[in-house]
């Protein structure tokens, strides 16, 4: 079966720096053993290196884009050749002025091709490697042209202070949310702005709802239920890089078992939709399925899941809904079982706080 969003976008280039799914939430999700089998959507590959902390026996990744899977070997290279504090300082989490050097310590362990594409790109290097897709680049002109419009530079420090609830509550109430945060929210987010210079107008074919109000209720949700000083998502979108929260995989605790376990990764250029075709489909234990099925019809989701649900019986798969509701369909009660109070409880903590819901599911 070929990929429906395949024919609609262009995946050439970088669409995404870094992963903007919450890696903790995911891991909870799956619960990956030692002696599972995992596909994952590669994307930038931090949630998909993620997965390896926790021992399983292989973790296949999959993507439609040669940009995105050079974002993975890239990663892959960095994690067996520099040190942890190294690897913060090339991908942007801390400032540093050797992020040249620092490639080209990596380099060699890339292969021709991947060396050929990050060598075009020196300069997005130098801002690091977290900074590189269209979609960060979205991020910064918020950061340095919308955002200043709405809040100064210390209201800005003072949000990701955090504090208690209930002065996170009074904070936003009293001080954020203006005015003229929201007017500026709903146009910068809306589906028009987000898919000409964030995402790309296909992405938005199966929205079901209003976009920017939509994820402006999901940021209040961020900015009062979960502490900004631990998220952080919150803080690269406000600084551009990690000051007080790292994401799993970039934690120095995590840092080693991923890189002990490197061999176990394998990566390949297909769509999911191909990859469910093959045989190495009927190993696979643990799906982490980001949110590709916001992409494609009712239809053709039901189709992957229905492949998905020929596989091995216990697998479970995890993906987030944007703006198209996918869950599994009632006629496939037999074969998926939906693990909703697990979803819900996580999702509730989910630190990537764009998303309308958290799906987690097994196989029957």
């Amino acid at each position: 079966m070929h990929s429906e969003i395949a024919r609609r976008a262009d995946f050439s280039q970088i669409r995404y720096g870094q992963c903007w799914e919450d890696t903790d939430v995911l891991l909870e999700g799956l619960d990956i053993q030692r002696e599972h089998v995992c596909l994952s959507i590669a994307s930038a590959g931090d949630n998909t290196l993620a997965m390896l902390s926790r021992s399983p026996q292989r973790v296949i990744a999959v993507d439609l884009s040669p940009a995105q899977l050079a974002c993975l070997e890239l990663r892959v290279a960095a994690y067996r050749e520099l040190s942890h504090q190294e690897l913060l300082e090339l991908f942007g989490s801390v400032p540093s002025q050797r992020r040249t050097n620092l490639y080209r310590r990596c380099r060699p362990a890339l292969t021709v091709q991947v060396r050929r594409f990050w060598d075009a790109r020196m300069a997005e290097i130098e801002k690091g490697i977290g900074s590189t897709g269209k979609f960060e680049r979205y991020l910064n002109l918020f950061r340095t042209r919308v955002l200043p419009l709405a809040h100064s530079a210390r209201r800005v420090r003072r949000l990701l202070q955090g504090g208690t609830r209930k002065e996170r509550e009074l904070f936003y109430e009293n001080q954020w949310n203006t005015w003229r945060w929201r007017f500026l929210f709903r146009v910068f987010f809306s589906r028009l702005v987000m898919g000409r210079i964030g995402r790309d107008p296909s992405f938005f074919r199966y929205a079901e709802s209003n976009v920017a109000e939509r994820i402006l209720e999901r940021t209040r949700h961020a900015l009062t239920a979960l502490n900004p000083a631990e998220n952080p998502y919150l803080q690269w979108i406000l600084t551009g890089h990690h000051p007080a929260a790292l994401p799993y995989a970039l934690r120095p605790e995590n840092f080693d078992p991923i890189r002990t376990h490197l061999d176990r990764l394998e990566w390949r250029r297909c769509s999911v939709e191909d990859f469910l075709e093959t045989s190495d489909a009927k190993t696979v234990d643990r799906y982490n399925f980001s949110d590709v099925f916001e992409y494609v019809s009712t239809a053709n989701y039901e189709h992957i899941l229905g492949q998905v649900a020929a596989g091995r019986s216990g697998a479970r798969l995890a993906y987030w809904n944007l703006l198209a509701d996918r869950r599994r369909p009632v006629h496939m009660a037999g074969r998926v079982r939906p693990l909703r109070r697990l979803a819900r409880r996580l999702y509730r903590k989910d630190k990537a706080f764009f998303y309308s819901a958290f799906v987690v599911e097994e196989i029957r």
